[in-house]
């Protein structure tokens, strides 16, 4: 019998035993093709970011300004606290409203680790079993059982970071830094400066040009081979970390009986004398690079790795995540609340100074998600999918400081996250917004270990606020609505909105201290502002239409809130270009539009998705951002209260590739692929330029 009879006749077997389980099962309705349709256009319309609204039927966008003090003690909703492993929190069914029981159970919370490969070798064939079933199915998609998409970081669009003037580093220093996430955190990009040199990312090679001069010097070059995927960049204290990817065969190349495995490298260079840089040492962890933090002096690496399967319980090297060339310990791996998993968040943590000396090192196992790193955690958030009625958000808290990294505490809430920017520590507590949507619980068609299908809700009055009221009917029909939750320091909630906004998605978030805004968009809706000072009593105070949305926004001064975001016409059919906006937020329950520019015939903005590729500096009163149409360009603008935005500057790039634009001293430098133009920072006359 020939290999593809043989295939055949396996596939006819699968797909008897398949019909012989399922001859009694009835389609839901959600499952029939045309539902199954729809809900895989709509996931695919809420994950893909950029250029989404090009023909779509909007008309106008509703952000919600909440005050939420770290006093915001409000009636306990919506959170499903780390419950045991094996045993999934009980819950009712979607729509249906319930109070959440106030005496905590401390244990629920607590981060475990692994007692040893064995019990990880376990979640991962739970997961690979699931996945078979899927496949079989042919439903995988309407079956999901988390965000596995790797291109939920920690960099994803939406409000600024904390840092009011962020993008520029303290005025005395006379140069601007990334746009960073969290104030005083260091981060990665493309393009570095220490005021006397620009370090460019250009491919396989960084390049070290001096900028002390008028005239631009190219000092030097570090370049790597085929097999190594530069990333990102950082520079601090005469120290240069190139963070990149790379490749390796494990096994017998002459049979190729084997695996690759991916890994996450950091070289570190000392480039006191720029013109020579020396290499210092390389730190290497399991996985695709993620993302990256420097806090104290230390750098936190932070890879995500897959595990490989089918595999065999011994083969250790597939499944379990390496630091160094060495496994890491089963005890310095937290697994997750339910039994399920494939893939790993590998943190590292290492001096710049003495990147060779002793590292810290542990690893997060779940199925991966967004990131949020505040100044003393590591937030590692999942999203679920389909393991319950409503989507569902999982956090674990890793504490980190002086490069020690320890498990905090873990938990679950209802909804997910729309970006890193939806959730944000200040004082002690964690601020968190997320959309809540129905959804076809796993466990309706099949089980999963360790996950419960029943749900639970908060009520929400007539004026879309929380109310705290139960309610015992289970016929209401469950929406799509928002939430915003406190949660303290051991991951329990101590605060909760529920019922804002329904039948819309966050589009952006921005918390700034005890004032919190977020935008919510989907074809007519106000602009709301939404008091919480008794935090007993949260009420609607105002609400602004505003046309179009924001999908970014940044403290401007203050009193001032930048949005930047997409126009769309009256009737809500086509977008008409790039929208910036200026809200007066001084008076949070009166929050006014009060200048708009529209950029007409341009349909997207690296703003709207990366952060780091915004220019700000509310000091020299400029923000820039490379914009697309059918062409590409960078443009420059400035704020006069009066007079509403003015652009300063406008230069059309070559190719559609990421630019960033910073200033060192009194030059402005634009650097597109490698072209490196400098110009004067008073009035944006061209200085020189340097092709690398």
């Amino acid at each position: 019998m020939d290999e593809k009879n043989r295939d055949e006749i396996e596939m006819q077997q699968i797909e008897n035993e398949l019909r012989d389980l399922t001859d009694d099962i009835q389609v839901p309705p959600s499952l029939e093709p045309g539902a199954v349709e729809e809900m895989l256009y709509e996931r695919a319309r809420k994950k893909k970011k950029t250029y989404r609204w090009k023909y779509a039927g909007i008309a106008a966008a509703a952000c919600l300004c909440v005050i939420v003090g770290a006093a915001a003690l409000l009636n306990l909703d919506g959170l499903k606290g780390g419950a045991d492993r094996d045993a999934g929190t009980s819950r009712e069914s979607a729509g249906k409203s319930s109070s959440v029981a106030s005496d905590w159970d401390a244990e629920v919370s607590e981060l475990v680790t692994a007692a040893d490969y064995d019990e990880i070798y376990e979640y991962i064939q739970a997961d690979q079993e699931q996945a078979k079933v899927q496949a079989r199915i042919g439903e995988e998609t309407s079956f999901d059982t988390g965000t596995r998409d790797a291109s939920a970081y920690s960099g994803a669009s939406g409000a600024a970071q904390s840092a009011v003037n962020s993008g520029a580093s303290a005025g005395s220093t006379g140069y601007s830094d990334t746009n960073v996430r969290e104030e005083g955190i260091g981060e990665a990009d493309t393009v570095k400066t220490d005021g006397e040199n620009l370090y460019i990312l250009n491919g396989q090679t960084v390049s070290i040009v001096g900028v002390a001069s008028e005239e631009m010097q190219p000092l030097s070059e570090v370049s790597f081979d085929g097999e190594c995927y530069i990333r990102e960049i950082y520079v601090e204290a005469e120290k240069l970390v190139i963070l990149y990817t790379k490749t390796e065969f494990t096994g017998q190349e002459e049979t190729g009986d084997g695996y690759y495995k991916e890994y996450t490298c950091a070289d570190v260079y000392d480039v006191s004398d720029p013109s020579s840089p020396e290499k210092v040492d390389t730190v290497t962890q399991s996985g695709n690079y993620k993302t990256m933090r420097v806090s104290g002096g230390y750098v936190y690496l932070l890879s995500e790795f897959y595990a490989l399967g089918p595999v065999a319980r011994t083969d250790t090297g597939v499944y379990i995540p390496e630091v160094q060339g060495k496994l890491l310990e089963a005890s310095a791996i937290y697994m997750p609340q339910t039994k399920l998993g494939s893939q790993y968040t590998v943190i590292s943590a290492f001096a710049l100074d003495d990147p060779s000396g002793k590292t810290d090192s542990k690893a997060v196992f779940g199925i991966g998600g967004i990131c949020y790193v505040s100044g003393n955690n590591i937030y590692i958030t999942e999203s679920y999918y389909g393991t319950a009625d409503v989507t569902q958000t999982s956090i674990r808290r890793i504490t980190y400081a002086d490069g020690k990294l320890t498990g905090a505490a873990q938990t679950k809430v209802d909804g997910t996250l729309n970006d890193s920017f939806s959730i944000d520590e200040y004082n002690g507590y964690l601020r968190m917004v997320v959309t809540i949507e129905p959804c076809e619980s796993d466990e309706d068609i099949m089980p999963l270990t360790g996950i419960s299908s029943a749900q639970t809700r908060n009520g929400a009055g007539d004026d879309g606020v929380d109310t705290g009221e139960s309610s015992s009917d289970s016929s209401s029909e469950a929406v799509i609505s928002n939430a915003l939750y406190v949660l303290n320091e051991d991951l329990e909630m101590v605060g909760s909105i529920n019922g804002l906004a329904e039948e819309e998605h966050v589009y952006s978030a921005r918390f700034m201290g005890d004032i919190g805004y977020f935008v919510t968009f989907k074809q007519v809706d106000p602009l709301f502002s939404v008091d919480l000072t008794d935090p007993e009593k949260p009420k609607v105070i105002g609400e602004l239409k505003i046309p179009g949305f924001s999908e970014y926004l940044h403290p401007y001064g203050d009193g001032k809130l930048l949005g930047i975001g997409m126009a769309v016409d009256e009737e809500g059919v086509t977008t008409e270009g790039i929208k910036i906006s200026m809200f007066d937020v001084s008076d949070p329950a009166n929050v006014e539009e009060t200048s708009v520019l529209v950029l007409e015939d341009l349909y997207g903005a690296d703003a709207l998705y990366n952060y780091k590729a915004v220019f700000v500096d509310t000091e020299k009163n400029l923000f820039g951002f490379s914009v697309y149409g059918d062409e590409t360009e960078y443009d420059i603008f400035s704020y006069d209260d009066g007079a509403g935005f003015r652009q300063v500057f406008s230069r059309r790039l070559p190719g559609y590739g990421d630019a960033r634009g910073l200033y060192a001293g009194e030059r402005f430098y634009l650097i597109a692929g490698n072209t490196v133009e400098s110009y004067t920072l008073s009035d944006f006359q061209k200085v020189d330029d340097i092709v690398l």
